[in-house]
């Protein structure tokens, strides 16, 4: 960090306080997959505290949180060597309990709870492969075929019968009916990568080389609406109550929220700090934001700074950043964990 820049964030810092103390308290933790460290951050809701922090294998790309909050699981996506394993953390002290292997399956990266909490979607690029986990067993019990194309993000229906994976290399979204393993896919957009299931079952994929998101219909696949949203659209998260969509813009440094009932563009976040100096990512010099995610509350949205290291922390009352929290190397992955954040010894 430059001179200049720490005498700006120290300027700025007691506004950013005040702010973000005018919130009301979060409860529980965020947990920060941070690729480049290989390792797995728990900092506390309240005000970003550093929890703990566990190893990873090579690359750690994605985080899903059971549907009990017991335990969360990372994928190891590797780094020049692919990666093929699934390590899965007690939430309760953040230590790694066990990790699976995937065998042939290479290059793990999307993942989706499953309602009974036990099994567990991943995508894998590898193999071009959606698998399910018996995180119980440590076992693949059923890989669906999904094709070429770069099979890369995952998610599930309400039922939790139906699982899309978006393919960025193809520029399609694909359905699996996990019962009968019949597979269909249409096209999305140039790029498609991110991808989430909306309140009322549509399905909305973020296209980063055409710089849209479109909205499917859940059976057909068919587009329904397509939106703007300039500068390499890479992830989308709905808020708790669904009534807003939010995308991160990689190449912008923006926030693109979206009012998800009327599918219209409701505000724009700058995420990028202009005081900084940001490292080289694959986009360049960037600020680099990828992962999003929203607190149980609605009231904070939690977004991956990668280039810069860091969490900026934004009010969906004003759709502004009100603070930056400190990360390892290269975040990415974001997950939630529920419930009061322990003390630090």
């Amino acid at each position: 960090m430059t001179s200049n820049q720490t005498r700006w964030r120290r300027a700025l810092l007691p506004a950013l306080l005040l702010a973000s103390l005018a919130l009301p308290v979060a409860a529980g933790e965020l947990l920060v997959g941070n690729k480049s460290a290989n390792t797995l951050w728990r900092l506390s809701l309240d005000d970003g505290r550093k929890i703990g922090e566990a190893g990873t294998g090579p690359g750690p790309h994605e985080i899903a949180v059971s549907p009990d909050g017991r335990h969360a699981v990372v994928s190891e996506y590797g780094h020049q060597a692919p990666g093929h394993t699934l390590s899965v953390y007690d939430t309760r002290d953040g230590k790694r309990v066990r990790q699976v292997d995937l065998g042939k399956h290479g290059r793990p990266h999307g993942l989706s709870f499953e309602p009974d909490g036990h099994h567990l979607l991943v995508t894998t690029e590898a193999s071009n492969s959606l698998l399910r986990v018996d995180l119980r067993g440590g076992a693949v019990v059923r890989a669906y075929d999904i094709g070429p194309g770069t099979g890369h993000m995952v998610a599930l229906s309400a039922d939790g019968r139906t699982a899309y994976v978006t393919k960025i290399s193809a520029g399609t979204l694909v359905r699996v009916d996990l019962f009968d393993g019949a597979v269909l896919e249409k096209p999305a957009g140039a790029g498609a990568e991110g991808v989430a299931v909306a309140r009322d079952h549509t399905v909305w994929v973020t296209n980063r080389a055409a710089g849209t998101v479109t909205v499917h219909d859940p059976r057909t696949l068919d587009v329904l609406d397509t939106l703007d949203s300039a500068g390499f659209p890479i992830r989308v998260a709905f808020t708790p109550s669904g009534r807003h969509a939010l995308v991160t813009n990689a190449r912008a440094g923006t926030l693109s929220v979206f009012d998800a009932v009327a599918r219209r563009p409701a505000a724009n976040v700058q995420l990028a700090d202009p005081e900084a100096e940001y490292r080289e990512t694959m986009l360049g010099r960037a600020a680099l934001p990828i992962g999003a995610i929203v607190d149980p509350s609605g009231l904070r949205a939690y977004v991956a700074i990668s280039g810069g290291n860091e969490i900026a922390v934004v009010d969906t009352a004003t759709w502004a950043v009100v603070d930056r929290w400190q990360t390892g190397d290269e975040p990415d992955a974001l997950g939630i964990v529920a419930g009061p954040a322990p003390r630090e010894p």
